[in-house]
């Protein structure tokens, strides 16, 4: 245990302390909130003067209606009188106001304005404004005939209850499943599991190629060398993981408040809670990385034992990329129906579920005995993968020359 401690020490030790684990960690939250915030925070300071607008209302009906909606979504309006264009034009052009907006009967007969500045409102104030100016025209048609309808829920795309009628996956959801965030956690799984799987592999053929192995199984055993290898790198993925969550925390607990403050018409609480994770697929998440990684990682390292260059072992990977493809080409068609036959029996397989019950549990409820039998399948397919890995490590690690042949790696398998 102290061999296998100090292996996985060494491994942890340099990749944390290098350049590029430093640049790669903070780098990405960093390129993350640029491509965000940045383009928001530019047309920001383009549209301040432009939240200043007046509204000339000719229906006599809308202004009531379109004015504490506008100032909700950040605008500061000042009802006009019709006929007051004239002076509202020179307001415009001296810089005191931003614009005007002029509403007639074609506004409650189909939603048509017509705005009035020295330059455009920007797309997403122009959805905003054109948003507006719909719902309140169909507020005034409804109550014309007496309806009662909630338009804010039907603007905001209705929702849907759920029942199930299997026995085993009884429940209600009240809300669609929230695609956006289960695609993106579904698609950061492959990527990290494949990235730091990756990494055992270049590990093992730089000591292999550097001939440092050679000294080190004279010491310690090649399946400790092998674990304390994947243990060390496992352990920088999920240090890595952890500061990108702590720096999306801390993203949304102190950016969101303030660009919201200054973006009334982005905010939308409901929804970017929906799109967050709850604990338990926070839970699930980090089971899926862990035992998705440790697969994958075993094979990696097995590859880079029976291989002497790199370009050997960028030919020997293709079996393993192709074994990642399924998971991807089958994410959007299982997150449509999680609780196909095909897609239960898809997220059971060892070498897809880590994707695919991810994504079936965030799109769906889904019984809790198909979560365990396919974490039950993952986790028995990492120990049957370690066991084999760790022939053919324990072979090819000291071997150079020609790549082995499958008849080879299997007479590995059986004699090592």
């Amino acid at each position: 245990m102290k061999t296998l401690l100090t292996i996985l020490r060494r491994e942890y030790l340099q990749r944390v302390k290098s350049r590029w684990f430093l640049v790669s960690t903070f780098a990405a939250p960093l390129l993350f909130v640029g491509v965000a915030v940045v383009p928001i925070i530019v047309e920001m300071g383009r549209e301040e003067a432009q939240r200043s607008i007046a509204l000339v209302d000719r229906t006599g009906v809308l202004a009531g209606r379109v004015e504490p909606r506008l100032e909700e979504v950040g605008f500061t309006v000042e009802v006009a009188p019709p006929g007051s264009e004239d002076s509202l034009r020179v307001q415009a052009l001296e810089g005191n106001l931003g614009g005007y907006l002029v509403l007639d009967e074609d506004a409650l007969a189909r939603g048509h304005l017509t705005y009035y500045g020295p330059r455009g409102p920007g797309a997403i104030r122009g959805m905003s404004i054109r948003g507006v100016v719909v719902q309140s025209a169909l507020e005034v048609r409804l109550a014309e005939v007496g309806a009662e309808v909630d338009l804010e829920a039907l603007f905001a795309g209705g929702s849907m209850d759920l029942r199930l009628l299997q026995e085993e996956a009884r429940g209600t959801t009240e809300d669609e499943p929230e695609f956006i965030g289960v695609f993106v956690g579904a698609m950061m799984l492959y990527m990290v599991i494949l990235m730091y799987a990756a990494a055992v592999m270049r590990a093992t053929l730089e000591e292999k190629t550097s001939r440092i192995v050679e000294i080190l199984v004279s010491s310690i055993r090649p399946s400790q060398l092998m674990l304390g290898k994947i243990l060390g790198v496992g352990s920088v993925g999920l240090t890595q993981l952890a500061v990108w969550v702590l720096c999306g925390v801390l993203a949304f607990s102190l950016g969101l408040p303030a660009l919201f403050a200054s973006r009334p018409e982005l905010a939308n609480p409901e929804a970017i809670a929906q799109a967050l994770p709850g604990v338990g697929l926070l839970a699930l998440f980090v089971t899926l990385f862990l035992g998705g990684y440790f697969l994958y990682a075993a094979l990696y390292a097995a590859v880079g034992a029976m291989c002497s260059t790199e370009e050997e072992a960028q030919q020997a990977q293709f079996p393993i990329i192709f074994l990642l493809f399924p998971p991807i080409l089958l994410l959007m068609p299982i997150m449509e129906d999680p609780h196909a036959p095909w897609a239960v029996i898809t997220s059971m397989v060892p070498f897809f579920s880590p994707v695919l019950l991810y994504a079936r549990a965030g799109a769906g409820e889904i019984p809790f005995w198909q979560i365990g039998a396919s974490l039950s399948f993952l986790y028995l397919g990492v120990w049957g993968m370690a066991w084999v890995a760790g022939r053919i490590y324990r072979v090819g690690i000291l071997m150079q020359g020609k790549r082995p042949t499958v008849p080879e790696l299997w007479r590995w398998v059986r004699e090592a």
